[in-house]
């Protein structure tokens, strides 16, 4: 128990030290969620086209799996891949792995992700505003968890440009150094995630078709 206590006093350390890249990221993440929820409300046709290649991805593309484990009510199921997919597609390989590449470049997904979550999720219709009550806690939840992968590429891609920043010697030293703040990051990430995937689930399957009136 002390030491996942350490871990995560050592992750959330990490985040303190970098409080102000932290609060930017944040204020530039939801910010842009909001300004794209107005946006919809200029531009409704936009919305139907997400939504309409949304559905279809549950229903009969990638995200299948997860669609039907919904749709059955199979709450365990619906957790697991939730976290599944937000932990390893929505912050492993589309934000942390390109920017060990080719350093920032996770932050281009980060400004894709808060923008298409805007215009997917405004509450322009009544189902769609009953349904984003319980729902803006997933979003907020989930969005914590993809700033703080935001958070380690900014970390990460600084460290390597500018290593003195991190008090590295070299590049190299500097890349390294960020990689290890990385994965540390990663703890809070998941357990972000977790708690994500378990509201999420409780909260389609069980709380919105209460609100929204479907059985």
């Amino acid at each position: 128990m002390k030491n996942v206590t350490k871990v995560f006093a050592g992750a959330l350390e990490i985040v303190r030290e970098h409080r102000r890249a932290y609060l930017a990221i944040n204020a530039a993440y939801y910010g842009l969620t909001l300004a794209a929820m107005l946006l919809v409300v200029f531009f409704p046709a936009v919305q139907e086209t997400l939504i309409a290649a949304v559905t279809e991805g549950f229903q009969t593309g990638p995200m299948k799996p997860v669609g039907s484990a919904y749709a059955g009510g199979r709450v365990s199921a619906a957790i697991t891949l939730t976290f599944a997919v937000n932990l390893i597609g929505g912050s492993l390989l589309t934000i942390t792995l390109p920017s060990l590449v080719i350093p920032f470049s996770g932050l281009v997904m980060g400004v894709v992700r808060a923008a298409l979550w805007g215009m997917l999720l405004a509450p322009t219709s009544r189902p769609l505003a009953l349904a984003m009550i319980p729902h803006s806690l997933t979003l907020l939840l989930e969005g914590q968890a993809y700033i703080l992968a935001l958070l380690a590429v900014w970390i990460h891609g600084r460290s390597f440009i500018a290593p003195q920043s991190a008090g590295a010697a070299s590049c190299g030293a500097g890349y390294r150094i960020g990689l290890r703040k990385t994965v540390r990051l990663y703890v809070l990430i998941a357990a972000v995630l977790a708690v994500a995937a378990v509201y999420e689930a409780l909260e389609v399957i069980y709380v919105a078709p209460l609100l929204i009136g479907q059985p």
